[in-house]
């Protein structure tokens, strides 16, 4: 192909992408750019630095985002290196299902997780229940709740998919003679494992590990559900300044703070991938039995470890819905239906989720069709530009939900125009199925950017020589083979909205009608008494039912090269 049509085709998806990058804009940088001039439009920027860095608290919370987030990272790789080793390298039985439950956690909404592991190890939680009927305690010994350590366990159980994708997928096509060839020089297996399976798999390792400190930096959910008062990341300071105590400011320079970090993460874990996805002129990997006794007590560890990670913890959330003083019921569920104290933000379960999914519906139209353009574009090769663009492209990933859901809520408001009066559009419905659009954005486009990149242009030009037009061309060949990529990608966008918490809870705040099941879940988890416990139990149980069919549908159209 020759350069000048090689430039042709791309100013062609700059074209088909101009609708994408100026939604992008709208609805993610004007709302930024209102948070930003109203918290700055009375004593500036530099004041409210000024502050931030002054006020003893703030920097605690700032320490502390980057403190629980290392310790997440490393306690994830620590779990997830040797996972993915093993599953990249070895045969055993219950592989399939174990790879199919590592990816389970990173699809289930943030208020789930926290509601399970509260299940599991709370105060009230299976464990304690179990070790006080067991050793005739007076008192539950496990003193885990609104502590760091159960906080760390969740972020473990979340991202443990991200280090395991990333990693099984470079090892399983990476050139396995490397490591033959250091073994044939006499070199034993713990030193070709240092010296050249470790170096080799340093990019994909350090992309894993950005992108997890990523997402615990920025965490909302379970640190406000399993955390302390004391315990808190910046995006929840972020929602405490801005929501209960009406400080711009100081929650805009917290936001700001935030998105210039993930903006930096971003284009290294950009920069890491395309490091990681050179090729080496490898085959797949064949994957070999465990002969020695060692690495199969090494399997079965990790199996036991991983699988308990996982399983308990939903288990527990489960038999916490059905179990009524020790008895079997369906009573929670029931007692959804039922404003039990006449509040006024009440949504009747049905309403919920009937706005959860019409939302998560409505966000996948619109990822995809914002989204794809996208994905097109950056699939070519990248100049500057694009590069900084993939980049861009991937800052609603670190970016404060509860930023995103506050901007809107101050950028859409009604302005008056010339004596004309625009509407309030912070009631609308559909503001919310926007903001998901744009956290959702970025897993459509890391998940169709690989399969475009596979795809073989010459037979698109093959086509187009037999007389196709163009968007004949793109139907026939395109659209076939990305299929199960474009179906993948659309779960993502659904599951994306299904799980949202941070963005659903702060525009809820000015439509309480149009709260969804994660919102919900948090108003009863608000409430004393056991049986708002159960009912939260009961509707995270709803949700993720609903969230584990996604999962099903996502594992049976997901590219096994897709980064996520």
């Amino acid at each position: 192909m020759s350069n000048t049509h090689q430039r042709r085709i791309q100013w062609l998806y700059w074209i088909l992408a101009l609708p994408a990058l100026a939604f992008f804009v709208l609805f993610f940088g004007v709302p930024l750019w209102a948070i930003m001039q109203r918290a700055f439009a009375e004593k500036g920027l530099g004041a409210a630095i000024q502050m931030v860095f002054s006020n003893r608290s703030l920097l605690q919370v700032v320490a502390w985002s980057a403190w629980q987030a290392t310790l997440s990272t490393m306690l994830t790789l620590l779990l997830g290196v040797p996972t993915a080793y093993i599953l990249a390298h070895y045969r055993f039985p219950g592989r399939a299902l174990l790879r199919s439950l590592i990816a389970v956690p990173f699809v289930l909404p943030t208020v789930v997780v926290a509601l399970a592991f509260r299940a599991l190890l709370g105060e009230r939680g299976l464990i304690n229940r179990w070790l006080v009927a067991w050793l005739e305690l007076a008192q539950p010994p496990l003193e885990l709740e609104q502590s760091l350590g159960m906080i760390l366990i969740a972020h473990v159980f979340f991202n443990l998919t991200v280090v395991v994708r990333l990693l099984t997928a470079y090892w399983s096509n990476h050139d396995p003679r490397l490591e033959a060839s250091a073994q044939v020089l006499g070199a034993p297996r713990w030193r070709v494992w240092l010296e050249v399976t470790l170096p080799l798999a340093m990019p994909a390792l350090l992309a894993a590990a950005l992108l997890v400190f990523t997402f615990t930096f920025s965490a909302f959910g379970t640190v406000l559900l399993l955390g302390s008062s004391q315990q808190r990341t910046i995006e929840v300071e972020i929602y405490d300044q801005a929501i209960h105590q009406f400080n711009l400011p100081i929650a805009a320079t917290l936001s700001l703070l935030q998105i210039l970090t993930s903006l930096g993460l971003t284009l290294a874990y950009t920069r890491l991938v395309r490091r990681s996805s050179v090729p080496q002129e490898a085959q797949a990997l064949s994957l070999r039995r465990a002969r020695t006794w060692p690495s199969r007590v090494a399997i079965g560890g990790v199996m036991l470890l991983a699988s308990s990670l996982i399983v308990l913890p939903l288990a527990s959330l489960v038999l916490g819905a059905l179990r009524i003083e020790g008895q079997w019921s369906l009573e929670y569920f029931r007692m959804l239906g039922i404003n039990q104290r006449g509040s006024y933000a009440y949504v009747p379960p049905t309403q919920a989720m009937l706005n959860s999914l019409r939302y998560a519906g409505i966000t996948t139209i619109l990822a995809l069709v914002f989204g794809l353009p996208c994905a097109y574009l950056l699939a070519q090769p990248q100049g500057r530009l694009t590069r900084l663009l993939d980049g861009v492209l991937m800052l609603p990933l670190g970016t404060s939900a509860v930023t995103v859901g506050l901007g809107y809520i101050i950028a859409f408001r009604s302005y008056e125009f010339w004596g004309w009066e625009t509407p309030d559009l912070r009631r609308w419905s559909g503001l919310l199925p926007l903001a998901h659009t744009l956290l959702a954005l970025p897993f459509v486009i890391r998940t169709m950017v690989p399969a475009l990149r596979r795809l073989n242009p010459q037979l698109r030009e093959a086509a187009r020589m037999l007389g196709a037009k163009p968007w004949q061309a793109w139907r026939e060949v395109d659209l076939g083979l990305l299929l199960p990529s474009i179906m993948a990608a659309g779960l993502f966008a659904f599951t994306v909205s299904l799980g949202d918490f941070g963005a659903a809870l702060v525009v809820s705040v000015t439509s309480p009608a149009t709260a969804t099941m994660p919102v919900v879940i948090f108003r009863f988890l608000g409430q004393p008494g056991a049986s708002n416990y159960g009912q939260a139990l009961a509707m995270s149980s709803l949700l993720m039912g609903v969230t584990f069919i996604s999962f099903l549908l996502l594992e049976r159209f997901r590219d096994q090269t897709s980064e996520w």
